[in-house]
């Protein structure tokens, strides 16, 4: 977990708690009414039931007759049914609640994510944001619901319950409520262990569950490394810590139950002691002693249940402020009220008020520190690009190549100075408007599950099948798609596994091509590709990036060479500019760098032509 997402974890917010749920309860009040009522009408009935014992008691055995039998089992079956009609209405209410209260949230929480800038995922990791999303939400709409539920059932049983004794006998009633704090005391210590129990066991699943998945997704790394002793001792390890504290728990909630069962036989054996003796001496009759064995037994269970009720109260009020806190996190990035009002935004998109981009780049006078860093990155920073440009970024790995093409894509906001788009301010029009205008081809492709055609689609909802066959043409792509089983059709698994790091590449190309971008940003995209297909790029690279303007994070020196431009970043800043033979002539850092990497290129290139002929290359000095 980072420094962030602890901070975020113990912070408590205020206006963060439950009462920032209620714009999300609001559309469904109607229901939490009828849940809340017919819960409160299923205590009612649970409260008249022993008075049917009562009469039963007192009349058909007292007087032994069976005098009105008929109509008592009619009515007992009819309250029977409307007990039972209302407990179904609530339960099912509350399910509805739990599932639109969750699905809400979980809209609510992922459509936000979609707006944050990139600085956000910078600093909070994927299992955090997942748990948010999912955990927390789920979390909350089962206390919104079943908990609800339940808590207005347990409260009104009690408070009834006492209540009707007190208005039977209040002698009675005293002796029974006597016990109520001592168990009330001892069900709350047991009930704070064994909840310390239960956050200690989700922690270690959550331990266990990533050593799972990194067993899974590292499998070749740990088989190379020849780890797998050590995983499953990790594995093993943490297995025996989660069993050890879940029989640990299970002893703590067998103690509450058995205190649970000890305060209730208390209050009987009170009621049964002192009752009895009120019976014999015919100030009380039998079946209103039933009455308070029933109470007697049965007020327990919910007085455990509200103690546990307040103990996930208090958790769930962690879950509420960290998933509100994610809903109202400001993006760094974000469009201004006007440009909203006229462009729209990431789900209303007004693209009848969207500008053609030609594809002019600024920046004018641009400084620029990270927001989670200190450094400066760009300092007074100008440079022009006009439309149809190649400029390359190139600078050792970790250099920070990929800021500059961060600020032009709007994924950071510059510091001071501004990014011009065909001469304004990139500020002044939507991001979505920016960023439909773009292409992005990434060192590390990422494909969606589904089907290559699903995937190319992603570029162009309205292409045909023939404009997708045209695009990997023109990438070298076709014949991997012919070479699977379904071509079009086929599948290219999660995150697009069944391929090849080259084969998803291509892809990408293509998808990429496929959405006609007037910028093109490649970044190190022929990085992870053989040679041979590597050249194959190039080429469409050189077709593709004709009358637009270009942005190549190069990782081969050799591949950039006929760009306009050549930045050249060491320790995020620029340190030279220039096309390749002006750098070359000042025989700076990109001399260096280029010398350096065409002399190993080509000792590789020695030791394969070698290895190819059966010799034994020399070691290189």
């Amino acid at each position: 977990m980072t420094q962030t997402e602890k901070k975020q974890e113990t912070v408590r917010l205020p206006g963060f708690g439950i009462p920032a749920l209620l714009p999300y309860l609001k559309p469904y009040r109607a229901l939490l009414f009828v849940m809340i009522a017919c819960g409160l009408a299923g205590t009612v009935a649970d409260l008249a039931i022993p008075f049917f014992q009562r009469y039963a008691l007192d009349h058909f055995i007292g007087e032994r007759t069976t005098d009105t039998l008929f109509s008592f089992v009619l009515f007992y079956v009819l309250v029977l049914l409307f007990q039972t009609g209302v407990n179904f209405t609530s339960t099912f209410l509350a399910a509805k609640v739990e599932q639109r209260v969750g699905r809400d949230l979980r809209r609510a929480s992922f459509d936000h994510l979609q707006t944050l800038s990139f600085s956000y995922f910078n600093q909070n990791s994927v299992g955090y944001i997942h748990a948010r999303v999912m955990s927390d939400t789920a979390r909350i709409g089962e206390l919104v619901s079943w908990s609800l539920m339940d808590g207005v059932w347990h409260l009104s049983y009690v408070i009834g319950a006492i209540v009707v004794m007190f208005r039977l006998n209040a002698r009675l009633a005293l002796l029974v409520c006597a016990v109520l704090p001592f168990a009330f005391v001892l069900i709350l210590l047991f009930q704070k262990k064994l909840t310390g129990f239960h956050r200690k066991i989700r922690e270690i699943n959550s331990r266990i569950t990533g050593n799972f998945n990194e067993g899974i997704t590292g499998a070749k790394t740990i088989k190379t490394l020849v780890i797998e002793e050590k995983m499953s001792e990790d594995f093993r390890t943490d297995s025996s810590e989660m069993r050890r504290t879940a029989v640990r728990a299970a002893h703590s909630h067998a103690m509450l139950w058995a205190i649970i069962t000890f305060a209730s036989s208390l209050a009987l054996s009170l009621v049964l002691w002192q009752g009895g003796k009120l019976t014999m001496e015919n100030a009380m009759l039998l079946g209103t002693l039933s009455v308070f064995t029933s109470y007697a037994m049965g007020i327990m269970e919910p007085v455990q249940w509200i103690v546990d009720a307040l103990s996930s109260l208090i958790n769930a009020q962690v879950n509420i402020e960290r998933l509100i806190g994610l809903i109202r996190t400001e993006s760094d990035v974000a469009d201004t009220p006007e440009v909203v009002e006229r462009y729209g935004d990431a789900f209303s998109p007004k693209k009848e008020n969207w500008e053609p981009l030609v594809g002019d780049i600024e920046f004018d006078d641009v400084t620029f520190r990270y927001p989670d860093g200190e450094e400066t990155i760009l300092d007074h920073f100008s440079l022009k690009i006009p439309h149809g440009s190649s400029i390359a970024i190139v600078g050792e790995t970790g250099a920070g190549k990929s800021t500059l093409v961060n600020l032009v894509c709007r994924f950071f906001e510059p510091t001071k100075g501004r990014i011009l788009i065909d001469g304004r301010d990139a500020r002044e029009r939507s991001q979505l408007w920016l960023h439909s205008n773009i292409g992005y081809v990434l060192q590390t492709p990422h494909l969606f599950s589904g089907t290559v055609a699903e995937n190319l689609r992603y570029g162009n909802p309205e292409a045909t099948d023939e404009e997708l066959w045209q695009a990997l043409e023109r990438v070298s792509a076709a014949e991997v798609v012919r070479r699977m089983d379904k071509g079009l059709e086929s599948e290219v698994g999660e995150g697009g596994d069944l391929l090849s790091t080259g084969e998803k590449q291509l892809l990408s190309f293509a998808r990429a091509l496929l959405a006609d971008p007037r910028i093109l940003v490649l970044d190190e995209a022929t990085a992870s590709v053989d040679s041979i297909t590597e050249d194959r790029i190039q080429r469409a690279i050189r077709e593709i990036t004709e009358g637009r303007t270009s942005l190549v994070i190069a990782h081969r020196l050799s591949t950039i060479r006929s760009s306009d431009l050549i930045l050249v970043v060491d320790g995020g800043k620029i340190v030279e500019r220039g096309t390749h033979t002006e750098l070359m002539a000042q025989n700076g850092p990109y001399h260096a760098l280029y010398t350096r990497q065409f002399e190993e290129e080509g000792t590789e290139r020695v030791f394969k032509e070698k290895a190819k002929g059966g010799e034994t290359p020399a070691p290189a000095l």
